[in-house]
Protein backbone atom coordinates (compact mmCIF):
# COMPACT_ATOMS: atom_id res chain seq x y z
CA UNK A 1 0.00 0.00 0.00
CA UNK A 2 1.50 3.33 -1.10
CA UNK A 3 0.92 5.98 1.55
CA UNK A 4 2.10 9.03 -0.41
CA UNK A 5 3.19 10.12 -3.89
CA UNK A 6 4.33 13.67 -3.08
CA UNK A 7 8.05 14.23 -3.40
CA UNK A 8 8.62 10.79 -4.86
CA UNK A 9 10.23 10.14 -8.25
CA UNK A 10 8.59 8.41 -11.20
CA UNK A 11 10.25 7.18 -14.39
CA UNK A 12 7.81 7.08 -17.31
CA UNK A 13 8.70 5.64 -20.72
CA UNK A 14 6.45 6.58 -23.62
CA UNK A 15 5.83 9.83 -21.75
CA UNK A 16 5.17 11.93 -24.85
CA UNK A 17 1.66 10.63 -25.49
CA UNK A 18 -1.10 8.29 -24.36
CA UNK A 19 -0.94 6.61 -20.97
CA UNK A 20 2.58 7.83 -20.26
CA UNK A 21 1.66 11.47 -20.75
CA UNK A 22 -1.53 11.17 -18.69
CA UNK A 23 0.30 9.42 -15.85
CA UNK A 24 2.87 12.22 -15.92
CA UNK A 25 0.09 14.79 -15.62
CA UNK A 26 -1.28 13.04 -12.55
CA UNK A 27 2.23 12.77 -11.13
CA UNK A 28 2.78 16.52 -11.58
CA UNK A 29 -0.48 17.28 -9.75
CA UNK A 30 0.61 15.01 -6.91
CA UNK A 31 3.94 16.84 -6.52
CA UNK A 32 6.19 14.11 -7.91
CA UNK A 33 9.58 14.39 -9.56
CA UNK A 34 9.22 13.18 -13.15
CA UNK A 35 11.67 11.42 -15.44
CA UNK A 36 10.09 11.69 -18.88
CA UNK A 37 11.33 9.28 -21.53
CA UNK A 38 10.30 9.09 -25.18
CA UNK A 39 11.85 8.45 -28.57
CA UNK A 40 9.94 11.31 -30.26
CA UNK A 41 11.80 14.51 -29.41
CA UNK A 42 9.05 17.06 -30.17
CA UNK A 43 6.47 15.18 -28.08
CA UNK A 44 9.01 14.82 -25.27
CA UNK A 45 9.86 18.52 -25.31
CA UNK A 46 6.18 19.45 -25.18
CA UNK A 47 5.52 17.10 -22.26
CA UNK A 48 8.56 18.36 -20.37
CA UNK A 49 7.49 21.98 -20.80
CA UNK A 50 3.97 21.18 -19.59
CA UNK A 51 5.15 19.31 -16.49
CA UNK A 52 7.70 21.98 -15.63
CA UNK A 53 4.99 24.62 -15.93
CA UNK A 54 2.88 22.52 -13.55
CA UNK A 55 5.66 22.77 -10.95
CA UNK A 56 7.30 19.35 -11.27
CA UNK A 57 11.03 18.74 -11.16
CA UNK A 58 11.66 17.19 -14.59
CA UNK A 59 14.41 15.16 -16.20
CA UNK A 60 13.60 14.57 -19.88
CA UNK A 61 15.58 12.09 -21.96
CA UNK A 62 15.22 10.95 -25.55
CA UNK A 63 15.72 7.19 -25.33
CA UNK A 64 15.06 4.18 -27.54
CA UNK A 65 13.96 1.77 -24.82
CA UNK A 66 14.96 -1.24 -26.91
CA UNK A 67 18.63 -0.23 -26.65
CA UNK A 68 20.47 -1.53 -23.58
CA UNK A 69 23.14 1.19 -23.62
CA UNK A 70 20.60 4.01 -23.83
CA UNK A 71 18.55 2.56 -20.98
CA UNK A 72 21.69 2.07 -18.90
CA UNK A 73 22.62 5.73 -19.45
CA UNK A 74 19.09 6.68 -18.43
CA UNK A 75 19.31 4.70 -15.19
CA UNK A 76 22.61 6.38 -14.36
CA UNK A 77 21.16 9.83 -15.04
CA UNK A 78 18.12 9.10 -12.85
CA UNK A 79 20.35 7.95 -9.98
CA UNK A 80 22.50 11.07 -10.24
CA UNK A 81 19.55 13.48 -10.35
CA UNK A 82 16.98 11.93 -8.05
CA UNK A 83 18.37 8.69 -6.61
CA UNK A 84 16.36 5.50 -6.83
CA UNK A 85 12.93 6.06 -8.40
CA UNK A 86 9.91 5.14 -6.31
CA UNK A 87 7.80 4.41 -9.36
CA UNK A 88 8.67 3.01 -12.77
CA UNK A 89 6.12 3.01 -15.58
CA UNK A 90 7.45 0.76 -18.35
CA UNK A 91 4.89 2.05 -20.80
CA UNK A 92 6.51 2.60 -24.20
CA UNK A 93 4.88 0.46 -26.87
CA UNK A 94 4.27 0.07 -30.58
CA UNK A 95 1.64 -1.78 -32.57
CA UNK A 96 1.83 -4.00 -35.64
CA UNK A 97 -0.48 -6.56 -37.20
CA UNK A 98 -1.08 -8.94 -40.06
CA UNK A 99 -1.02 -12.71 -40.40
CA UNK A 100 1.74 -13.98 -38.16
CA UNK A 101 3.79 -15.66 -40.90
CA UNK A 102 3.87 -12.46 -42.95
CA UNK A 103 5.87 -10.38 -40.46
CA UNK A 104 9.48 -9.72 -41.42
CA UNK A 105 12.50 -10.08 -39.17
CA UNK A 106 12.59 -6.27 -39.01
CA UNK A 107 8.95 -6.27 -37.79
CA UNK A 108 9.78 -8.75 -35.04
CA UNK A 109 12.92 -6.87 -34.01
CA UNK A 110 11.05 -3.57 -33.81
CA UNK A 111 7.96 -4.75 -31.92
CA UNK A 112 9.77 -7.08 -29.51
CA UNK A 113 12.51 -4.49 -29.05
CA UNK A 114 10.14 -1.79 -27.81
CA UNK A 115 7.30 -3.78 -26.27
CA UNK A 116 9.32 -6.50 -24.55
CA UNK A 117 12.97 -5.49 -24.33
CA UNK A 118 11.96 -2.00 -23.23
CA UNK A 119 10.16 -3.53 -20.24
CA UNK A 120 13.00 -5.98 -19.59
CA UNK A 121 15.51 -3.13 -19.46
CA UNK A 122 13.28 -1.10 -17.15
CA UNK A 123 12.90 -4.04 -14.78
CA UNK A 124 16.53 -5.17 -14.78
CA UNK A 125 17.94 -1.67 -14.28
CA UNK A 126 15.55 -0.01 -11.86
CA UNK A 127 14.46 -2.90 -9.63
CA UNK A 128 17.91 -3.32 -8.01
CA UNK A 129 18.05 0.43 -7.34
CA UNK A 130 14.63 0.30 -5.70
CA UNK A 131 15.48 -2.74 -3.59
CA UNK A 132 18.67 -1.10 -2.37
CA UNK A 133 16.75 2.03 -1.38
CA UNK A 134 14.20 -0.10 0.45
CA UNK A 135 16.95 -1.94 2.31
CA UNK A 136 18.45 1.35 3.50
CA UNK A 137 15.11 2.79 4.64
CA UNK A 138 12.34 0.60 6.13
CA UNK A 139 9.77 3.31 5.31
CA UNK A 140 10.73 3.55 1.61
CA UNK A 141 8.04 2.40 -0.84
CA UNK A 142 8.09 1.71 -4.56
CA UNK A 143 6.03 0.21 -7.36
CA UNK A 144 6.62 -0.91 -10.95
CA UNK A 145 3.86 -0.80 -13.58
CA UNK A 146 4.38 -2.61 -16.88
CA UNK A 147 2.02 -1.81 -19.73
CA UNK A 148 0.80 -4.92 -21.54
CA UNK A 149 -2.60 -5.17 -23.22
CA UNK A 150 -5.70 -7.33 -23.34
CA UNK A 151 -3.72 -8.85 -26.22
CA UNK A 152 -1.46 -10.20 -23.48
CA UNK A 153 -4.34 -12.29 -22.14
CA UNK A 154 -6.04 -13.16 -25.44
CA UNK A 155 -4.93 -14.28 -28.90
CA UNK A 156 -6.93 -12.24 -31.41
CA UNK A 157 -6.07 -13.19 -35.00
CA UNK A 158 -4.22 -11.01 -37.47
CA UNK A 159 -2.12 -9.36 -34.75
CA UNK A 160 0.14 -12.18 -33.62
CA UNK A 161 3.38 -10.21 -33.38
CA UNK A 162 1.72 -7.78 -30.96
CA UNK A 163 0.10 -10.64 -29.01
CA UNK A 164 3.45 -12.36 -28.55
CA UNK A 165 5.08 -9.20 -27.19
CA UNK A 166 2.26 -8.47 -24.76
CA UNK A 167 1.88 -12.07 -23.52
CA UNK A 168 5.57 -11.91 -22.66
CA UNK A 169 5.04 -8.68 -20.72
CA UNK A 170 2.20 -10.25 -18.71
CA UNK A 171 4.38 -13.27 -17.89
CA UNK A 172 7.33 -11.06 -16.97
CA UNK A 173 5.12 -8.90 -14.76
CA UNK A 174 3.48 -11.81 -12.97
CA UNK A 175 6.92 -13.31 -12.30
CA UNK A 176 8.25 -9.94 -11.14
CA UNK A 177 5.35 -9.70 -8.69
CA UNK A 178 6.12 -13.15 -7.29
CA UNK A 179 9.87 -12.53 -7.16
CA UNK A 180 9.43 -9.24 -5.31
CA UNK A 181 7.15 -10.92 -2.78
CA UNK A 182 10.00 -13.30 -1.96
CA UNK A 183 12.44 -10.56 -1.03
CA UNK A 184 10.54 -7.45 0.10
CA UNK A 185 7.25 -5.98 1.27
CA UNK A 186 8.26 -2.48 0.18
CA UNK A 187 8.23 -2.74 -3.62
CA UNK A 188 5.15 -3.85 -5.55
CA UNK A 189 4.28 -4.52 -9.18
CA UNK A 190 1.29 -4.25 -11.49
CA UNK A 191 0.46 -4.98 -15.11
CA UNK A 192 -1.81 -2.71 -17.17
CA UNK A 193 -3.99 -4.52 -19.72
CA UNK A 194 -6.02 -1.95 -21.67
CA UNK A 195 -8.54 -2.68 -24.39
CA UNK A 196 -8.87 -0.21 -27.25
CA UNK A 197 -8.23 3.28 -25.88
CA UNK A 198 -7.55 6.41 -27.98
CA UNK A 199 -3.75 6.81 -27.78
CA UNK A 200 -1.02 7.19 -30.37
CA UNK A 201 -0.22 3.48 -30.62
CA UNK A 202 -2.15 2.93 -33.85
CA UNK A 203 0.24 5.43 -35.48
CA UNK A 204 3.40 3.74 -34.18
CA UNK A 205 5.07 3.72 -37.59
CA UNK A 206 5.90 7.41 -37.11
CA UNK A 207 8.70 6.39 -34.72
CA UNK A 208 9.92 3.24 -36.46
CA UNK A 209 13.74 3.40 -36.72
CA UNK A 210 15.36 3.62 -40.13
CA UNK A 211 17.54 0.57 -39.52
CA UNK A 212 14.38 -1.57 -39.21
CA UNK A 213 12.42 -0.46 -42.28
CA UNK A 214 8.93 -1.69 -43.00
CA UNK A 215 8.39 -3.81 -46.09
CA UNK A 216 5.53 -3.12 -48.47
CA UNK A 217 2.42 -3.91 -46.36
CA UNK A 218 0.58 -7.13 -47.11
CA UNK A 219 -3.16 -7.33 -47.57
CA UNK A 220 -3.62 -8.68 -44.05
CA UNK A 221 -1.49 -5.90 -42.59
CA UNK A 222 -3.49 -3.20 -44.37
CA UNK A 223 -6.72 -4.77 -43.09
CA UNK A 224 -5.29 -5.02 -39.59
CA UNK A 225 -4.19 -1.40 -39.59
CA UNK A 226 -7.60 -0.20 -40.74
CA UNK A 227 -9.37 -2.27 -38.06
CA UNK A 228 -6.97 -1.02 -35.39
CA UNK A 229 -7.45 2.61 -36.42
CA UNK A 230 -11.21 2.23 -36.22
CA UNK A 231 -11.21 0.40 -32.89
CA UNK A 232 -8.75 2.75 -31.20
CA UNK A 233 -10.39 5.95 -32.45
CA UNK A 234 -13.85 4.80 -31.33
CA UNK A 235 -12.79 3.94 -27.78
CA UNK A 236 -14.99 5.54 -25.13
CA UNK A 237 -12.56 5.19 -22.21
CA UNK A 238 -9.84 7.85 -22.41
CA UNK A 239 -6.13 7.59 -21.69
CA UNK A 240 -6.70 9.97 -18.75
CA UNK A 241 -9.32 7.57 -17.33
CA UNK A 242 -6.86 4.71 -17.56
CA UNK A 243 -4.05 6.73 -15.96
CA UNK A 244 -6.25 7.39 -12.94
CA UNK A 245 -7.01 3.67 -12.70
CA UNK A 246 -3.26 3.05 -12.67
CA UNK A 247 -2.66 5.39 -9.74
CA UNK A 248 -5.64 3.97 -7.86
CA UNK A 249 -4.24 0.46 -8.38
CA UNK A 250 -0.78 1.48 -7.15
CA UNK A 251 -2.33 2.93 -4.01
CA UNK A 252 -4.28 -0.29 -3.41
CA UNK A 253 -1.39 -2.64 -4.36
CA UNK A 254 -3.61 -4.12 -7.08
CA UNK A 255 -1.75 -6.21 -9.65
CA UNK A 256 -4.09 -6.53 -12.67
CA UNK A 257 -5.27 -3.19 -14.05
CA UNK A 258 -7.94 -3.14 -16.75
CA UNK A 259 -9.25 -0.20 -18.75
CA UNK A 260 -12.61 -2.00 -19.11
CA UNK A 261 -13.05 -4.18 -15.97
CA UNK A 262 -16.53 -5.39 -16.91
CA UNK A 263 -17.82 -8.97 -17.18
CA UNK A 264 -18.42 -8.52 -20.90
CA UNK A 265 -14.92 -7.18 -21.52
CA UNK A 266 -13.35 -10.04 -19.57
CA UNK A 267 -15.61 -12.74 -21.02
CA UNK A 268 -13.08 -13.74 -23.68
CA UNK A 269 -10.38 -14.12 -21.04
CA UNK A 270 -12.66 -16.44 -19.10
CA UNK A 271 -13.47 -18.54 -22.17
CA UNK A 272 -9.79 -18.80 -23.08
CA UNK A 273 -8.81 -19.95 -19.57
CA UNK A 274 -11.68 -22.44 -19.50
CA UNK A 275 -10.53 -23.89 -22.83
CA UNK A 276 -7.04 -24.36 -21.41
CA UNK A 277 -8.12 -25.99 -18.15
CA UNK A 278 -10.71 -28.17 -19.90
CA UNK A 279 -8.27 -29.12 -22.68
CA UNK A 280 -10.47 -27.75 -25.46
CA UNK A 281 -9.38 -26.04 -28.66
CA UNK A 282 -9.05 -22.24 -28.54
CA UNK A 283 -12.47 -20.57 -28.57
CA UNK A 284 -13.81 -18.21 -31.21
CA UNK A 285 -12.23 -14.82 -30.40
CA UNK A 286 -15.25 -13.07 -31.87
CA UNK A 287 -17.91 -14.61 -29.62
CA UNK A 288 -18.89 -11.18 -28.34
CA UNK A 289 -18.86 -9.56 -31.81
CA UNK A 290 -19.35 -12.24 -34.49
CA UNK A 291 -19.88 -9.66 -37.25
CA UNK A 292 -16.26 -8.52 -36.86
CA UNK A 293 -14.99 -12.05 -37.36
CA UNK A 294 -17.20 -12.53 -40.39
CA UNK A 295 -15.93 -9.30 -41.97
CA UNK A 296 -12.29 -10.24 -41.33
CA UNK A 297 -12.64 -13.74 -42.77
CA UNK A 298 -14.45 -12.43 -45.85
CA UNK A 299 -11.80 -9.74 -46.44
CA UNK A 300 -8.88 -12.15 -46.11
CA UNK A 301 -10.45 -14.82 -48.32
CA UNK A 302 -11.21 -12.49 -51.20
CA UNK A 303 -9.21 -13.34 -54.31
Amino acid sequence: MISSFKGNTAVLTGAGSGFGLECARIGAKLGMNLVLVDVQQDALDKAAAEMTQAGAQVLARRVDVSKADQMEALAKAVAERFGAPNFVFNNAGVGAGGLVWENTIADWDWVLGVNLWGVIHGVRLFTPMMLEAAKRDPSWQGHIVNTASMAGLLTPPNMGIYNVSKHAVVSLSETLYQDLRLVTDQVGASVLCPYFVPTGISQSQRNRPGELPAAKPTKSQLIGQAMSNKAVSSGKVTAADVAQKVFDAIGADQFYIFSHPTPKALANVTSRMEAITQIRNPPDPFLERPEVGEQLRAALREA
